[in-house]
């Protein structure tokens, strides 16, 4: 009886831990659903604003910790900080390669192979992790991607002549998914790292990466692109990535593969809503498998 009592104890602390980090993970998601609102209104080079979103997120987050009493959080050495800067290149790879392949490709397209990183965490977590690769989150993983698929638009597309740079676009970005979805790994690998601590070290790996282009070419020149800059980095890197790093860290590579789809349907709802972009039959299909898919994980 009292093994019995201790086991279903730990399976509730466990339930409650999954429960904790796909809270965060949705607030997450939510968040970085507006931030094409950001993006296009600053309307700036895409490597100027990877850097702006990594400085004032960085400035955030740093105000944050020195409230907070966190700062000493940073201070990582051995393995902590390999991995904390592994991270943070993976993190700022990804960027780079979604915002270059645009051009090539199209955007429903780069956001389609983007969010192939969902079955590469799955793999990832399988045969680095030891995890056990769950049936329903496969089938939710797919389900989602299918919806992504329709709610991008790509039923409607024309079989054309492919652009000249596609194949290169369309590699970058399965490349960039194959970064992204190394950072649940990286942080499941060192627990000890704190999401504050993870967030802060990706924007000043940044920082330093894209630090050249504005010296190059030149600064934001009005004060509205300084503040949606400002927002971006404050709100959907500082705060944002502080909500998913601590969700990644909670919950299993397979719950968490589902829950990035979160991010793309808001997206798809916010463009509607704020810039009136219509959907069609198929799209709103597609936005309802999505839904479901995340639905579902309420049973698991």
């Amino acid at each position: 009886m009292k093994d019995t009592s201790i086991l279903h104890l730990a399976t509730t602390a466990r339930q409650r831990k999954q429960d904790t980090g796909s809270r965060s993970m949705v607030l997450a998601g939510l968040l970085l659903g507006t931030l094409g609102i950001f993006v296009t209104e600053a309307n700036q080079p895409p490597l100027l604003t990877v850097l702006m979103r990594c400085l004032f997120g960085g400035i955030a987050l740093l105000g944050w910790g020195a409230c907070s009493g966190k700062l000493s959080e940073l201070r990582l050495r051995g393995r902590s900080l390999l991995a904390v800067l592994l991270a943070s290149l993976l993190m700022v790879s990804n960027w780079g390669l979604f915002f270059a392949t645009i051009p090539l490709t199209s955007i429903g397209l780069a956001t389609v192979l983007f969010h192939l990183q969902p079955f590469w965490v799955m793999l990832y977590g399988s045969l680095l992790l030891g995890e056990k690769l769950s049936r329903q989150h496969l089938l939710a993983a797919i389900t989602a991607l299918v919806g992504l698929g329709l709610a991008c638009g790509l039923a409607g597309l024309r079989s054309e002549a492919l652009p000249e740079g596609f194949l290169s676009g369309v590699l970058m970005c399965i490349g960039g998914s194959l970064a992204y979805a190394g950072l649940p790994i990286v942080a499941r690998s060192q627990p000890s790292i704190s999401s504050f601590a993870l967030a802060w070290w990706q924007c000043a790996v940044g920082v330093v990466l894209t630090a050249w282009w504005p010296l190059l070419n030149g600064w934001p020149t009005t004060t509205a692109s300084w503040a949606w800059l400002a927002g971006l980095g404050s709100l959907h890197t500082g705060l944002a990535y502080a909500l998913l790093y601590s969700g990644m860290s909670r919950v299993s590579t397979s719950r968490f593969a589902v829950l990035q789809f979160v991010y793309p349907v808001t997206a798809i709802v916010v463009d509607w809503l704020v810039y009136h972009h219509a959907l069609d039959s198929w799209q709103l299909a597609g936005i309802g498998l999505m839904g479901l898919a995340l639905w579902s994980l309420r049973r698991f």
